[in-house]
């Protein structure tokens, strides 16, 4: 341990003449300021490492709506949040059956479907997919995405500090910017980055779940009045009653139209009387 502790300050005391060697102390201090930002560097890389999980599964369930009321009570248990939910139904097919002269019943096959976005805790994120995948009769799919923003964050945060530097220097008045819409658009671009930095912080804090829950086709029955009018028929009696009465009528209409055909009317007996004449008088005269 000794052997070690020596050997050190000999090569300490070595690199310290050599540096004096080069050129004195200002050298050297210019050297450790280059490794101390070298250092600050790197912390800030590391520091500011960024993924971002994702994930969505979708699952067949026994009641979507009741699924969907569940998972927004769990998200609240994880002190998460609920983005999106909708709960959809569709008729896939029907059929009616006539139950009486004027009414049917619809007989409907529905298809349910569900979808809930949520935001939870990142490391809580396993564990509630776990708890959701519970819920259902089995899972269609389950994926987990990770996306790495380390060097988009990054790139934003230095670009910001470099920006802020020049705005500090053009307040000082050491840069002149002769436009001023140039210092506007440049300070718009430091809060773009400032917001960009903040959402890829909240996306690495909270990971977004997407769920889609579908359950069996259910078989709705409803009485409704019948929609087809080639379908309703009147009681026998009033049909009845309505055919005498309608019979009625086409035979006044009838005797009508006899008085407006009189004249041809009276014509034909009159051919017919004449016809008949003719007929007896031969009958007389061959006897």
């Amino acid at each position: 341990m000794k052997t070690r502790f020596v050997i050190m300050l000999l090569a300490s005391l070595a690199l310290l003449a050599a540096c004096k060697g080069r050129g004195g102390s200002e050298e050297f201090a210019s050297s450790a300021d280059s490794i101390t930002s070298a250092k600050s560097a790197m912390a800030d890389t590391i520091a500011a490492v960024k993924l971002i999980k994702t994930a969505d599964m979708r699952i067949k369930v026994k009641n979507v709506q009741q699924t969907c009321e569940d998972v927004s009570s769990l998200t609240k248990t994880y002190h998460g949040l609920v983005t999106h939910n909708r709960v959809t139904s569709y008729p896939v097919r029907s059929t009616d059956v006539r139950k009486s002269s004027d009414s049917v019943i619809r007989v409907t096959a529905v298809s349910t479907t569900g979808e809930v976005t949520v935001k939870i805790p990142t490391e809580k994120l396993e564990e509630f997919m776990n708890k959701v995948q519970k819920m259902g009769l089995y899972v269609n799919s389950r994926q987990m995405d990770i996306t790495d923003k380390t060097l988009d964050y990054l790139s934003a945060r230095m670009k910001l500090k470099n920006r802020a530097e020049l705005i500090s220097q053009q307040k000082a008045g050491k840069v002149v910017i002769k436009n001023p819409t140039n210092v506007l658009l440049l300070k718009d671009d430091m809060v773009d980055q400032q917001i960009g930095n903040r959402e890829i912080d909240d996306a690495v804090k909270n990971s977004v779940v997407s769920l889609g829950f579908y359950q069996s086709n259910t078989i709705y029955k409803e009485t409704i009045a019948d929609d087809d009018p080639s379908g309703y028929r009147l009681p026998f009696f009033t049909a009845l009653g309505n055919a005498l009465s309608n019979g009625w009528i086409l035979f006044q209409n009838v005797l009508i139209g006899i008085g407006y055909l009189w004249v041809f009317v009276l014509l034909i007996f009159a051919g017919i009387y004449i016809r008949y004449r003719f007929k007896k008088q031969r009958v007389v005269v061959k006897a």
